[in-house]
């Protein structure tokens, strides 16, 4: 029987800490795209400057460090699942599990790297420049670019985090068939350009369809059969 000591005991408390974390960090990824964002498109500029202000930087605070978290527990518990399997890194990509996690894994760290070094640094901007305002002074000129670039961000964010999700469920609770005639690089090659092309947009592009609550989530569950009908193909 394990105990909390235990190195399966460990495994579980990260697991558990994981689950907590994330919970955390997309439910205020959720918050701000489903509810906050509707909520200032409808309120008067007093409103606005007191949730920017005073609300915001809190719940940015709880985002960030979920993000943070959510990503530390999950490379350790993937590390010491690895350790108790006996497997070495070649199995993230030789078994079902693992192309499973690898999907959802790589689609979490890119969304912890847009929280921190893309999100996090324009809404400082845009919460430094609300502060102005509201002591007298003036708006900071690259505030609207850094709020748009926060917006697509945390838009692309929200994206990746519907099949990211599938993904880290698949992993434990859907079969995949691997055999040996799987044409594994032929997946993560359809898989890696989709990817890569989503997030150069995230750094740099539009937000098109993902301008409403309605769009990024068709969008999620769209990019979420994309990726597994690539996986179907490869398989």
């Amino acid at each position: 029987m394990a105990t909390m000591l235990s190195i399966s005991g460990v495994l579980f408390i990260l697991r558990w800490l994981h689950f907590f974390f994330g919970i955390m960090w997309i439910g205020h990824l959720y918050y701000f795209n489903f509810t906050q964002g509707s909520f200032m498109a409808e309120a008067d500029a007093g409103t606005k400057s007191g949730v920017t202000t005073k609300l915001v930087p809190r719940a940015l605070w709880w985002f960030r460090w979920g993000a943070m978290w959510t990503m530390v527990t999950g490379v350790l518990y993937t590390i010491i699942t690895l350790h108790l399997a006996g497997q070495g890194m070649e199995y993230m990509w030789t078994s079902t599990w693992g192309i499973a996690i690898s999907t959802g894994g790589l689609l979490g760290l890119t969304m912890w790297a847009n929280v921190w070094f893309i999100i996090w640094p324009n809404q400082q901007i845009v919460i430094k420049s609300a502060n102005q305002v509201a002591t007298g002074g003036a708006a900071l000129p690259e505030a609207a670019g850094s709020a748009a670039k926060a917006l697509l961000a945390s838009r692309t964010n929200t994206l990746f985090s519907i099949p990211m999700l599938f993904f880290m469920g698949a992993a434990n609770h859907l079969p995949l068939g691997l055999t040996p005639d799987s044409k594994i690089g032929l997946y993560f090659a359809l898989f890696l350009i989709s990817w890569v092309a989503i997030q150069i947009n995230a750094v740099k592009g539009k937000i098109g369809p993902m301008k409403t609550v309605k769009g990024v989530i068709v969008s999620g569950f769209v990019l979420s059969a994309i990726y597994y009908a690539f996986m179907m193909i490869a398989l």
